[in-house]
């Protein structure tokens, strides 16, 4: 068997905090009602000098020095975003030109919504084990606060910025991450339309389908990826949910039959934040010291396409 372990991890998050209080200034809206529905009490937006750029390359830089590893040790970086500073050049190429990695480094940008990172995991295991150097960076960024639209307040409540990092290494003898992926193709339950098209570049979601969709998937994913590894719900140390809503991880807990305290989240302070979700929350259990070497975590994301991924994820 071959596959990755986690070196290190890094986050960024924009200083500005928006409680929901802030918001009931922008839209009809309460702090009651909104933490009510979702879990969420705040989270953070850009603002001033900070960008799409600097949040990728905070986190990246952190991991990058947690692990100890120089970006000419770097065969492969991507970045699992959908709000990138532009269309092309990808994040994914930028990182390499800030960072300095090697010019054959594979360098390149993917968009699965919230499920990214965890493409991204398995895509860099996949890559890894046919390029030269055996480490890869693997970003998930999103700046989702300048394609929401503030006027609409059952999706504006929900949207953070942030970014986590994390630095994987190829091995011969290192556990495949057992990824589980999928996609159920839908361009009507959450759709962004791109530019030119006409309309604004706003999130537009329909929220109850993209629920039923979440509280079906995510149980079932986690599921699969521990069937496909051999394992049980017990072996499992760490469950790195999606923080897309507080009830759907609720739904999953009780549906998984798992310790909540192996469940704990970061959705209260971040919001929805989509493909950064899971890296920004890995993070915070690997430096919280709530995840240590040895130890297994299964992340799993879903959202936007309707698409799935999960992945058991081993610290080096």
């Amino acid at each position: 068997m071959n596959g990755i372990k986690l070196l290190a991890t890094g986050s960024a998050l924009p200083e500005r905090v928006v409680t929901n209080e802030d918001m009931t200034k922008i839209v009809d809206t309460s702090d009651e009602w909104i933490h009510s529905r979702t879990g969420i009490s705040s989270r953070r937006h850009c603002s001033g000098n900070e960008s799409h750029t600097s949040l990728c390359l905070a986190a990246a830089r952190q991991a990058l020095d947690r692990a100890g590893i120089s970006p000419q040790q770097v065969g492969v970086c991507l970045v699992a975003t959908l709000t990138q500073d532009f269309l092309t050049p990808a994040a994914a190429c930028i990182l390499q030109q800030e960072l300095g990695f090697l010019e054959d480094t594979v360098c390149f940008d993917l968009n699965a919504a919230c499920s990214g990172f965890v493409y991204g995991l398995h895509t860099a295991e996949c890559l890894l084990a046919a390029a030269p150097r055996k480490y890869a960076l693997v970003v998930g960024c999103e700046v989702l606060s300048r394609v929401t639209d503030f006027t609409d307040r059952s999706t504006c409540v929900l949207f953070g910025d942030g970014a986590g990092a994390a630095l994987v290494e190829w091995r011969a003898d290192y556990p495949s991450l057992h990824a589980v992926l999928g996609c159920r193709g839908n361009r009507e339950a959450l759709i962004i339309p791109g530019v030119n098209t006409g309309s604004p570049s706003y999130i537009h979601m329909d929220g109850q389908t993209v629920f039923r969709f979440a509280v079906e998937a995510l149980p079932r994913c986690a599921t699969q990826v521990l069937e496909k590894a051999g394992l049980a719900m017990a072996d499992v140390d760490r469950f790195v949910f999606h923080q897309a809503n507080q009830r759907i991880i609720d739904f999953a807990i009780k549906k998984l039959k798992v310790d909540p305290a192996k469940c704990t989240g970061n959705i209260s302070r971040t919001g929805n934040t989509s493909a950064a979700s899971v890296p920004i929350l890995l993070d915070e259990l690997v430096t919280s010291g709530a995840l240590a070497s040895g130890q297994k975590a299964l992340c799993v994301g879903f959202g936007g396409g309707l698409t799935w991924a999960g992945g058991l994820l081993e610290l080096a």
